[in-house]
């Protein structure tokens, strides 16, 4: 037997009935996604990849359903966080307050006067008149009465169903609800199993110290740049420790090859939404740059193609800028994203922007 048909024979044995092996783990990162561009500590991809799917999830339901803090434009809660706790006890405090202070005591040089309280009247008696024991007397009487009044106005309680009827009422709605349940999880876990229908889904960049995080736009929902904006302002507003794992969180809306003609082509939608040419408002802008794994691209090339693909209106301002153009390169893809107070948040770290120190 030959060498050769024994190697044959091996690589039959690693792939049965010809059929090539399926990759396990994320897909890699590819040209023409849309997502989150994130940085974390050398070795700690997984973990923050996995935190960064838990973070963002929760920032788009709060940005969804309106269950997150309501922050202004100045970066202030409209809300405040602090509100007056009142116990149920304090008012029997006070109550027992006002009754010590309207009891009192008058004393006289001949006569003692004393202050007896009959429901809400008060009457004022001597200690040498008889007024004080047909008080009491009337007291009685109204007693009596009313205790008689309650034996007659006692009405017989309703009759209580018996335990076959609570069941069959029981049974009937709780039958269709736990129908409708299942249907409910069946349906939900079905999403959760197919990668296809899931909203975030973490792809392999091929570099350490970076994941990213894919987002699969349906209609209706807002975009990456809106979620991570109003996650981080909620963040930096509340100092409210989310992160350990993830460093910087950056929103990326396009991505292509990182070439000029690519990129002046890819840039042209976020350019029309973010820079609009009859505008009364011009913008002040800079670009980001930053290269992983590839160190064929000129770095001056680039910016200038992203700088140029800005129209006049608006100026280049890298000292004060309004606006941020981020510009990521990941060994032959180019990520491209639009931020907004990117200094006043920490640079979008999240980790320091809720940092204690």
């Amino acid at each position: 037997m030959t060498t050769g048909d024994q190697s044959k024979k091996r690589k039959q044995r690693y792939l049965p009935q010809n059929r090539p092996a399926k990759k396990k783990g994320a897909y890699p990162l590819k040209p023409g996604v849309q997502g989150f561009f994130i940085s974390c500590d050398g070795g700690r991809e997984y973990q923050a990849s996995q935190e960064a799917i838990n973070v963002i999830d929760s920032f788009f339901e709060e940005l969804m359903l309106g269950t997150g803090l309501k922050v202004n434009s100045s970066g202030l809660l409209e809300n405040p966080v602090n509100k007056k706790v009142t116990f149920s006890y304090s008012d029997d405090e006070e109550e027992d307050e006002d009754d010590n202070g309207e009891e009192e005591e008058t004393k006289g040089d001949g006569d003692k006067n004393e202050v007896i309280e009959g429901g809400n009247n008060q009457e004022i008696a001597s200690e040498g008149s008889f007024e004080v024991k047909q008080l009491e007397e009337n007291k009685t009487e109204k007693n009596q009465e009313d205790e008689v009044k309650d034996q007659n106005s006692v009405e017989e309680p309703p009759r209580k169903k018996t335990c076959t009827e609570e069941a069959s009422e029981s049974t009937k709605v709780s039958g269709n609800a736990e129908k409708s349940i299942d249907k409910l999880i069946d349906a939900e876990l079905k999403e959760l199993g197919d990668k296809s229908k899931r909203r975030f889904m973490k792809l392999d960049p091929g570099c350490n110290g970076i994941a990213f995080i894919q987002m699969k736009r349906r209609d209706g929902d807002p975009s990456p740049k809106d979620i991570v904006q109003h996650g981080l302002t909620s963040a930096a507003a509340t100092n409210k420790h989310m992160s350990r794992f993830i460093l910087r969180l950056v929103p990326i809306e396009v991505s292509c090859y990182p070439s000029e003609e690519e990129i002046s082509r890819a840039i042209k939608p976020l350019v029309e939404q973010y820079f609009p040419v009859e505008t009364d408002n011009p913008r002040k802008f800079a670009v980001l740059y930053g290269a992983r794994a590839n160190t064929g691209v000129d770095r001056m090339k680039i910016i200038n193609t992203v700088a140029k693909s800005v129209p006049a209106p608006h100026k280049v301002d890298l000292s004060n800028p309004e606006m941020s153009i981020v510009v990521e390169i990941v060994k032959t893809v180019c990520l491209i994203g639009v931020v907004e107070k990117y200094k006043e948040l920490a640079k979008y770290n999240l980790r320091q922007l809720t940092s204690t120190k």
